[in-house]
């Protein structure tokens, strides 16, 4: 009987080729689709989930109120991890991290920059990395060593059998490789292609044991069945332990399941992060799909009076209801079986582009049994929600009447074909109306004044020799005419690397824990980023030395601090004493989806300088310039690569994560679009097939092809306009909740919703006027044949 089935649902196959097309590949489609989004939300969810003791990983975080909200963040003082380690006994280890930092490597005469972490040498009893060679229990115990990846072990040396070896850093000192490790997989935070032991934050005077400043992460590893709730109420009290004077502070633990997905706090409180776009794709993948599947029945229903008297005639012979349903199931099986292997074929043709899109490094691994098991309950699936209804409709049919010639019409008001066209547009227009508003709110963000000038200004980490021959390299880019301006920094102009509560002025309120953004500069940073000064001046130094412990404030922060004449007045970051010289406008430095803080500029005075900026001049080409400035920059630094980067490029950067979404969302729109239309096609071709004689009488009783044809498409409009209704409220909905993670946010105009319901009825149109004009120009003749 099975066999027959096969036999039966081959024939089929076959004889209505233009169908199965159709039909296999709206499946197909929607599946890859779905397939690829799965993918990329399994990747997601895997963040970090591979170390083995992920249960008992948690990272420290602080919570207080500033600026008059209360916020959370996680970098913590470098004496936590000690101090916990001695009071809480419900802590195994701790392990601190310092921020990725980039350094040369050389050994023999190769040198390149590559960028890793100091950390404790505890890091991995904590976190599980795959060990190639050397113990990583005892790696990083060693004052002197250096952990590397194999990638950086191979682009020194060659080989992963590096133990003992010596590597240059910096071009100051020798570290000896105490372990090799695999490369960190892409689904962690942890990008690092060295480690280096903790004593290196010693030789960099960076360990202080100072409770104020908040500079490094620190990981917790709590003991086994450690009472989770009881360890978060000591946390409350912690630091008030040791900073009396700060009893509001609280500190908690997050754990490792959730640094990925729940990134976001909003007054003290968890408010998620990523998951809200795992979510949305979930629910976008699950809209693909199910439109897939209305697809599939709209179109197996249309085919409905060709199955009829197969029905009739298998039910006179004795045929009972379920054998037909399982025979009608199991054909959308072998459908959704051939639909999902051209689904795989298309997933792995699209995913080097897919994950060039995504930024991410997604694959299939075809020896796992784990997946061909999903895959093949992914077809099952798939194949019974896209097979049921059509197979109880078709089982359903009375053979006294499928025999006559007569079974049920389609112009009943409301058929279930209407209701599955409608919900497939809805969930079209929702898609639709979202990807519009995503795009509106990029804009928004894109339009946005930054604030400076981003032309042509590009910015060099300060390395090696440079500190030292920092004004000579300055002198020639300016009397080269390679550069109109140049300053050197704390930061480049798109990172904010400080920030402090803990400025003081006169007339301060003591209750005030407004949270300023801390930058530096030597000089003339206002004529090369082309600030706008409202007040005051910029830094010069040579006509006044003062300006050494001069200060730049913006606008936000004369207002926070309720300066009426701010030029001249003093302020205090610790016990350093600054004197405003200028107010400048707000310029953004963080992201422009969120509203610019309090910021002040600090003179070179006590400062250190990471970052020289310079604004490339406009006589020449910029890559003449560019690559005279590299010839300066290898002249003076002769060990270290010249790695340039332009800040319109970096400014740029920060918009990638919404223009990922946005284009996401434009492309699965497309395809939403599409099989939706597939849909349409099929139900436009079952109405007009059950009114062939009605439009024969018409043509003949004189009806135009005009007037035919706007009465075949009026029906079809009327489903996606009540489309409209359903999907706009609910992509309204969605988008508003979404647009709320935005505090500088677009708004949902009332146009958005003329223009998605004008795009929709557009498509429906186009979609279905072919029929609609085919069935117009038919022979009556033909169409009232006697059969």
């Amino acid at each position: 009987m099975f066999i027959n089935y096969i036999k039966i649902a081959f024939r089929n196959l076959l004889k209505n080729k233009g169908f199965s097309v159709i039909n296999i590949t709206g499946l197909a489609i929607g599946m890859a689709s779905a397939i690829l989004i799965l993918l990329w939300i399994n990747h997601e969810t895997s963040y970090d989930q591979f170390h083995e003791k992920k249960d008992r990983i948690y990272e420290a975080w602080h919570r207080a109120e500033f600026s008059g909200e209360l916020q959370c963040w996680n970098t913590t003082p470098k004496v936590l991890a000690g101090a916990m380690q001695k009071d809480l006994p419900e802590v195994e280890t701790t392990a601190r991290v310092n921020w990725r930092n980039m350094k040369l490597f050389t050994v023999g005469d190769k040198s390149l920059m590559s960028g890793g972490n100091i950390v404790d040498s505890t890091f991995f009893r904590v976190f599980s990395f795959q060990p190639l060679k050397g113990n990583l229990e005892t790696a990083l115990m060693n004052n002197d060593g250096i952990v590397l990846t194999r990638s950086l072990a191979l682009s020194l040396f060659g080989t992963e059998d590096v133990l003992g070896k010596i590597v240059k850093i910096d071009q100051e000192e020798n570290a000896i490789v105490t372990a090799v490790v695999e490369d960190p997989p892409k689904n962690t935070r942890f990008n690092f292609e060295y480690l280096l032991p903790w004593s290196n934050m010693r030789k960099m005077q960076g360990d202080e044991s100072n409770w104020q400043n908040n500079s490094i992460r620190t990981y917790v590893l709590l003991r086994p069945n450690t009472n989770l709730a009881g360890v978060q109420e000591k946390m409350k009290t912690f630091r008030v332990k040791y900073v009396p004077d700060e009893p509001k502070w609280q500190m908690f633990i997050y754990p490792i399941s959730k640094w990925r997905l729940y990134s976001n706090f909003e007054n003290g409180k968890e408010s998620g992060g990523n998951i809200l776009y795992v979510r949305i794709f979930a629910v976008t993948a699950a809209f693909i799909l199910l439109i897939a599947c209305i697809n599939f029945m709209n179109l197996s229903t249309a085919r409905s009076e060709k199955r009829a008297r197969e029905v009739g005639i298998r039910k006179v012979v004795g045929a009972m209801k379920s054998s037909l349903v399982a025979q009608f199931i199991g054909e959308s099986i072998l459908v959704a079986g051939i639909a999902g292997l051209l689904a795989l074929l298309i997933v792995i043709l699209s995913l080097p582009a897919f994950n060039q899109l995504t930024s991410k490094e997604l694959m299939i691994d075809f020896a796992d049994p784990t997946f061909w098991g999903l895959f093949i309950a992914f077809i099952l699936i798939t194949g019974i929600l896209a097979g049921s209804y059509p197979a109880f409709f078709l089982s359903s049919f009375k053979p006294t009447r499928v025999l006559k010639g007569a079974f049920n019409k389609s112009n009943a008001t409301v058929s279930p074909r209407k209701v599955l066209v409608v919900t497939q547009f809805s969930f079209a227009i929702i898609l639709i109306m979202c990807t519009i508003v995503v795009r509106k709110q990029l804009l928004h963000a894109q339009n946005r004044n930054a604030g400076y000038d981003k032309d042509k200004l590009v910015y060099h980490m300060m390395n090696g020799d440079l500190y030292k021959n920092y004004t000579l390299v300055k002198n020639e880019l300016l009397e080269s005419g390679i550069a109109s301006s140049v300053t050197k920094t704390s930061a480049p102009l798109t990172q904010a690397w400080r920030d402090t509560w803990g400025i003081q002025w006169a007339g301060k309120d003591p209750n005030d824990k407004t949270d300023f953004d801390i930058f530096s500069s030597d000089e003339n940073l206002a004529k090369t980023a082309g600030l706008q000064l409202v007040h005051g001046r910029d830094f010069d130094l040579a006509k006044y030395p003062t300006d050494s412990m001069g200060m730049l404030i913006n606008e936000s922060a004369m207002k926070a601090m309720n300066l009426k004449d701010p030029i001249g007045k003093e302020i205090f970051d610790g016990d350093e004493k600054f004197h405003v010289v200028g107010v400048f406008r707000d310029f953004i430095i963080q992201s422009p989806f969120y509203p610019t803080k309090p910021m002040l500029i600090e003179g070179a005075g006590p400062n250190w300088f990471n970052t020289i900026h310079f604004k490339l001049s406009n006589s020449g080409t910029v890559a003449d310039n560019v690559r005279k400035a590299e010839s300066i920059f290898k002249k003076y630094n002769p060990s270290y690569p010249f790695e340039f980067k332009f800040i319109d490029a970096e400014y740029d950067a920060k918009f990638a994560g919404e223009k990922r979404v946005a284009t996401l969302s434009w492309l699965f729109s497309f395809l939403t679009i599409f099989i939706s239309c597939l849909g349409l096609f099929g139900l436009a071709t079952y109405m007009t097939a059950t009114r062939t004689k009605e439009i024969g009488v018409r043509k003949v009783l004189g009806a135009s092809v005009t007037s035919i044809s706007g009465m075949l498409s009026k029906d079809f409009l009327k489903l996606v306009l009540i489309s409209v209704f359903i999907g706009c409220p609910i992509a309204w909905w969605a988008m508003n909740n979404w647009l709320d993670n935005y505090p500088y946010r677009t708004g949902i105009e009332w146009w958005l919703f003329l223009l998605t319901a004008g795009i929709a009825m557009l498509i429906a149109l186009a979609t279905v006027s072919y029929q609609a004009i085919r069935a117009a120009l038919s022979n009556p003749v033909k169409s009232l044949r006697s059969e």
